[in-house]
């Protein structure tokens, strides 16, 4: 098992209830060694240029004709797509749509969306390497406790780097699973991520299963 707490970022409550999952994982027979990922500054980039370009391509069908809300006041066909969709996607929805024709653009798609591909392949790379000598790669579930319903709207940044340790196993295609580990003294729920190689959730869910009854 291996495991990696280098994020600046991260909240000390999350940090310790960690460290206190892992000494439970040791007190249970595992073996558990620290490794630093030195990639984990290129997980947010790359996943939200690869998503928000499949968003813009995979979202284009929702146009009011085909699939989705549709706008009934429209009197021809252009307004009919211009109006259908401001009313049915929201905020986030349109910025990442936004995003994604930009990195699919002819004149940006090299230095953007074939570069986040080349990150993607890079990154699978690293967990296929560290996945040959360990059973399990266990992280942090976000950087910082939970924030509160309509935080930081105006700093989509800030929700995007919440994400820094769950793009990965979206990245690379590996199973994960979240797991518990109580609340902190604001009542916040805290939570440890587990990763394993390809086709073994079963011994994913197994392991997890068998921390939360020694709970």
């Amino acid at each position: 098992m291996r495991e990696t707490l280098e994020s600046e970022a991260l909240d000390p409550a999350i940090k310790d209830s960690i460290l206190n999952a892992i000494e439970r994982f040791k007190a249970q027979g595992h073996t558990v060694e620290y490794v630093s990922f030195d990639l984990l500054d290129y997980l947010v980039p790359a996943y939200y240029v690869l998503t928000t370009a499949e968003a813009s391509s995979n979202l284009s069908r929702y146009d009011g004709v085909h699939y989705g809300h549709r706008n009934l006041e429209a009197t021809n066909l252009n307004e009919l797509y211009k109006k259908s969709r401001a009313e049915g996607f929201g905020e986030e929805v349109k910025r990442r749509i936004l995003l994604g024709t930009f990195v699919l653009s002819a004149g940006y798609y090299d230095a953007y969306y074939q570069k986040a591909q080349q990150v993607r392949r890079l990154i699978r790379e690293k967990m296929e390497e560290m996945l040959k000598d360990f059973d399990i790669v266990l992280t942090p579930v976000t950087p910082t406790p939970a924030f509160k319903i309509g935080d930081n709207i105006d700093d989509p940044l800030v929700m995007y780097m919440a994400d820094i340790f769950t793009v990965l196993a979206s990245l690379t295609g590996i199973p994960a699973v979240a797991i518990p580990l109580g609340n902190n003294t604001d009542g916040l729920p805290l939570s440890i991520q587990l990763m394993t190689k390809h086709f073994r959730e079963e011994e994913l869910l197994s392991l997890s299963q068998t921390f939360l009854k020694g709970s």
